[in-house]
């Protein structure tokens, strides 16, 4: 039997890969640079194409169907595929290169790794430039999308389908308390631990979490959150002055920085599921040689859950390099 060879419109799986990110023909026009009028026969295409609707109205809104949801990060890695096909393969040469990569992160990632990831960017490339911005309550996939960062690295839950991920590294919570704190007097138990008040760290302003999950469900216990801040390092600073308990993960808890702080970090009696560490880009990048480097180079500088150790002159002695935080 002959078979007959289909043509393919990748300009349709383009088009439909933008209507889905913008869940919006107007918002897909723009970005696509024609009328909408054009974007809503696209989308009519589309329909007739997959047997799907692609978008349907949602209040004063358009959401991705399911379908179109579950197709998308297949029709990215086909369009990345295809744009790699045409780019001509070279051994990346940095000569005259000024690189500047901004990437969202936690403090908690920012603190132990930026100023080594810059010193293995800057051993290939001297002139890269690093610009972290801190967690925010936006969505970090319409920032990855609209090239306003360049990677995210975090544990979110909140990153659409299309967004590519590599894990890092996990992270498990430790208890941290001021040295001499009366909880280190006896055996550390659940009971213990929801007896004194706690500080809790969420950039969503969430007063509950794992850790009471685990209490409530395993121990029929609740602890007291009398302290809610954004930031694990605005934490740490005045800690030792009281008899607070601050849960952090254990990639900040190093015995020589809380003995520097006069605080002491103790296992958490409670079964928790460790925090996963990851980067995280937009499709676009997945085979853009200079984005591969940078990602080649996180994975070199985090995939240990303690901060590398750098011999040599401190950041302040070291005229050239500078991290914008």
């Amino acid at each position: 039997m002959a078979h007959v060879a289909r043509g393919y419109d990748l300009n349709l799986l383009q088009a439909m890969n933008v209507l889905v990110e913008e869940s919006s023909v107007t918002g897909a026009a723009e970005r696509l640079q024609v009328s909408a009028a054009t974007m809503s026969r696209t989308l009519s295409r589309l329909r007739e194409t997959f047997h799907d609707a692609i978008l349907v109205q949602s209040g004063r809104h358009m959401v991705p169907t399911p379908r179109a949801l579950q197709m998308q990060p297949r029709v990215s890695q086909i369009l990345s595929a295809i744009n790699d096909l045409y780019r001509p393969r070279h051994a990346l040469d940095f000569t005259g290169l000024t690189p500047t990569f901004r990437i969202r992160a936690a403090d908690v990632v920012i603190g132990p790794y930026a100023e080594a990831l810059l010193r293995a960017l800057r051993a290939d490339c001297p002139d890269t430039t690093l610009i972290f911005t801190a967690e925010s309550n936006s969505d970090d996939s319409d920032f990855l999308r609209q090239g306003g960062i360049d990677l995210y690295i975090g544990a979110t839950a909140f990153l659409r389908p299309e967004i590519m991920r590599q894990t890092l590294f996990e992270s498990r919570f430790r208890g941290v308390v001021r040295a001499g704190h009366p909880i280190l007097l006896g055996e550390i138990t659940p009971q213990a631990l929801v007896a004194y008040d706690h500080i809790a760290v969420s950039r969503r302003g969430r007063r509950r979490g794992p850790i009471d999950e685990v209490l409530a469900d395993q121990f029929g216990l609740k602890r007291n959150v009398a302290l809610l801040l954004t930031s694990f390092y605005a934490a740490l600073h005045g800690l030792a002055q009281t008899n607070l308990i601050l849960p952090m993960p254990d990639i900040l808890t190093d015995a020589a920085t809380l003995d520097r702080l006069g605080l002491y970090g103790f296992p958490l009696p409670l079964d928790l599921e460790p925090v996963t560490i990851f980067q995280a880009w937009h499709p676009r990048h997945d085979t853009d040689q200079l984005h591969q480097w940078l990602r080649q180079k996180v994975v070199q500088i985090m995939s240990s859950k303690r901060p590398p150790l750098f011999e040599g002159p401190s950041m302040s002695d070291d005229a050239g390099l500078a991290v914008r935080i």
